[in-house]
């Protein structure tokens, strides 16, 4: 039996099972994870499937259900992967200097990474929020995971001496501003709106910083 059996029989059999959570299975997954995750970054999520999925990821439906739980867990996997990145981004930019900005100066380089991202990476998660928002039955956990993922690191912008709760506050404010930013220029707001908005936030930040 080649090793190539367990796939064509569609994850049937304990020796197929056992293999997911070898090495060799995990970096099975991490790369149909990857291809899927650059197929919504191009495409979008507007038509995703598992099917347009398989096609991207070079595989078929039923193996995708193998490595993961459900089209939903797929989806979630991939919109995890793109925040990530966007992440990465803007920890990339921070780097220089990073120790001797203020919280105003650290949110001013991130949001000049978000406003200045590839548009289809920014276009994708602004609909994973979107899709959130219009059945969070179904995909309620894609805007969660968002706060999830980018609380920590807006902490991590705050003064150290601030207490947890402070930092906390602040960074939830920051989300929610800068969120709603990126969403005014998705639907095609003015740009102005959103600068003189932002403007107003590095005030803010400076006055809660001073």
């Amino acid at each position: 039996m080649s090793s190539e059996t367990p796939e064509r029989q569609d994850g049937q059999g304990a020796g197929y099972r056992r293999s997911a959570g070898s090495a060799r299975g995990q970096a099975r997954r991490r790369e149909l994870l990857e291809r899927v995750t650059d197929d919504l970054a191009v495409n979008g999520l507007v038509d995703f499937s598992l099917r347009r999925a398989a096609r991207a990821a070079g595989a078929t439906h039923k193996v995708l259900l193998y490595h993961f739980d459900s089209a939903e867990d797929l989806l979630g996997q991939a919109v995890f992967t793109l925040r990530e990145r966007r992440i990465g981004n803007a920890m990339a930019a921070m780097a220089e200097g990073a120790e001797r900005r203020t919280l105003a100066e650290r949110v001013r380089v991130a949001w000049h990474t978000l406003r200045d991202e590839e548009p289809g990476l920014q276009r994708v998660l602004d609909q994973a929020i979107g899709l959130a928002m219009y059945d969070p039955a179904r995909y309620g956990d894609l805007g969660h995971g968002a706060s999830a993922q980018y609380l920590p690191l807006l902490v991590s912008y705050c003064p150290p001496h601030w207490t947890g709760p402070r930092k906390l506050e602040v960074a939830q404010m920051i989300l929610a501003t800068l969120r709603g930013f990126t969403v005014h220029r998705a639907i095609g707001g003015e740009p102005e709106g959103a600068e003189a908005g932002f403007a107003a936030l590095v005030r803010a930040l400076d006055r809660e910083e001073a």
